[in-house]
């Protein structure tokens, strides 16, 4: 019997439909203002409810962050984790060009955490940074006047001399975040850890290959291989987007937008990229 052709032979033949894998993608330093760009709970809590609600038992994270705010870091993770729960689904992170710092808190949220083998990973540390003014202060003449109610009120201002019990109080907040960002790790990875202590937190970071050996992440590659061999190759990757509002809110205005840029360029190019 010949094959039919055409338009009806095309209704003769069974209409292939592969599994639905929806995919969040977190691009970004992380912050907790609303510029474009940040990756926070408030811009990344509606595209994980949409994403957990759909049907299936896998989501897809991109994670590719050089980190960021520790709290906002700590919010995106506990919501995936929750959603997860709630929804009984299985998370796979990808990683691409990095997932540092705040971003490496992110993915291990994920049931599994695979990496670009050039990708960056790690960086599990605590860092705050400023500058000091003292000395240009003197030069040009100009006289700080500070009053304040609380004699802690004017912690590490730039245009006073560093004092040594600001740092102490400063490097103890800093312990206490680094606490809780490898509490998390271990609870998140516990035995998949490959090396002790004093290697994993200590603020380095590696090459996704590194990361393998060290157990950071689970195994190297992408996200299209990696779903595409695990659902078949009829699988269809649905990206969660962020609606488009109907109105754009007004800019932050060229000095504020110039400063964010210049602070993201710092995350970045701290991990060489």
């Amino acid at each position: 019997m010949a094959r039919q052709t055409g338009f009806f032979g095309f209704l003769t033949r069974p209409f292939r439909r592969g599994p639905v894998v929806p995919v969040v993608r977190l691009h970004g330093v992380i912050a907790a203002d609303q510029r474009s760009g940040r990756i926070n709970i408030q811009t990344v809590a509606p595209l994980l409810r949409r994403a957990f609600a759909m049907p299936g038992n896998t989501v897809a994270i991109i994670v590719n962050s050089p980190g960021g705010s520790p709290v906002q870091s700590r919010l995106v993770s506990k919501r995936i984790r929750d959603l997860a729960r709630e929804h009984k689904k299985y998370v796979i992170v990808f990683v691409e060009d990095a997932a540092a710092s705040g971003g490496y808190f992110i993915a291990t949220a994920g049931d599994e955490i695979i990496a670009d083998p050039s990708s960056i990973v790690g960086s599990i540390g605590v860092i705050f940074a400023g500058f000091g003014f003292t000395g240009t202060m003197d030069k040009l003449g100009v006289e700080r006047r500070v009053h304040t109610a609380g004699k802690n009120k004017s912690t590490l201002d730039p245009f006073l001399p560093e004092k040594p019990e600001d740092v102490e109080r400063i490097k103890q907040m800093e312990l206490d975040i680094h606490q809780v960002f490898i509490d998390w790790v271990k609870t998140r990875r516990g035995s998949k850890l490959k090396a002790p202590d004093d290697q994993l937190f200590t603020g380095e970071f590696w090459s996704g290959v590194r990361g393998l050996d060290l157990g950071l992440v689970d195994s190297i590659g992408d996200l299209h291989e990696t779903l595409h061999t695990r659902f078949g190759e009829d699988v269809r990757l649905k990206v969660i987007e962020a609606r488009r509002a109907l109105f754009r809110l007004p800019s932050f205005g060229f000095a504020a937008d110039l400063a964010a840029a210049v602070e993201d360029r710092a995350h970045w190019t701290r991990l060489g990229l």
